[in-house]
């Protein structure tokens, strides 16, 4: 598998537009700057979840920026995506790994490093850790301190990317841990404009993090 870029990780969430609008939200953010794009729907039904993805991996394919599905092996199957992002009570990343082959990407959201090494191991080919910040996409968060990212981070050899609440005003908290980008769903989702947005928030992860060294 080719080396991932997930420096600044756009995660969709399509709960307040129409297809339109949402579809028009996700084409701005990967003109902004979005090197990798996660579809999240937790309230469609199979088939709407892969018709969506369809229509979402026909744009991002105009950018070259590979498409993750979230939770769903099946839809990202269906849908000829590029990866399937999975949490603590999906499918088994190693179930998944044999299923989906060696050159799927796969991802998996940690919160210790226990969950990480044991994710690594299984065959994930990145994490996302989190909440660092209290989040609206969520109804329960569970904060994760900056010292424990930074243990992942040191722990395993994968890509780790900081999730949850964060935007381009609060990221300093992150300018001493070694991860490898940002996830990013309302800063990028709900803002006016979310290519104006994108590229804000790449200006300032080049100004605050290590990932643009």
């Amino acid at each position: 598998m080719k080396e991932l870029n997930t420096k600044m990780y756009f995660i969709t969430d399509s709960s307040a537009y129409n297809e339109d609008e949402f579809l028009f939200r996700v084409e701005e953010a990967l003109k902004g700057g979005v090197t990798l794009l996660q579809l999240r729907e937790k309230n469609k039904d199979t088939r709407e979840y892969i018709q969506l993805a369809q229509k979402v991996h026909q744009i991002s394919k105009k950018y070259n920026v590979p498409l993750i599905i979230d939770d769903r092996v099946d839809v990202a199957m269906a849908s000829d995506a590029e990866g399937v992002h999975l949490g603590q009570s999906d499918m088994p990343i190693d179930t998944a790994r044999k299923i989906l082959g060696d050159n799927f990407i796969i991802g998996a959201t940690t919160k210790t490093v226990e969950q990480a090494k044991e994710a690594y191991e299984q065959g994930a080919d990145y994490l996302g850790v989190g909440a660092i910040y209290p989040t609206t996409t969520k109804v329960k968060t569970v904060l994760t301190s900056v010292e424990t990212l930074n243990d992942i981070c040191n722990a395993v050899p994968i890509p780790v990317n900081a999730i949850g609440g964060l935007n381009k005003d609060n990221i300093d908290v992150l300018k001493n841990c070694n991860i490898k980008g940002i996830c990013v769903v309302s800063a990028i989702m709900k803002a006016e404009s979310p290519y104006e947005a994108t590229k804000e928030l790449i200006c300032s992860a080049k100004e605050k993090l290590k990932i643009y060294d």
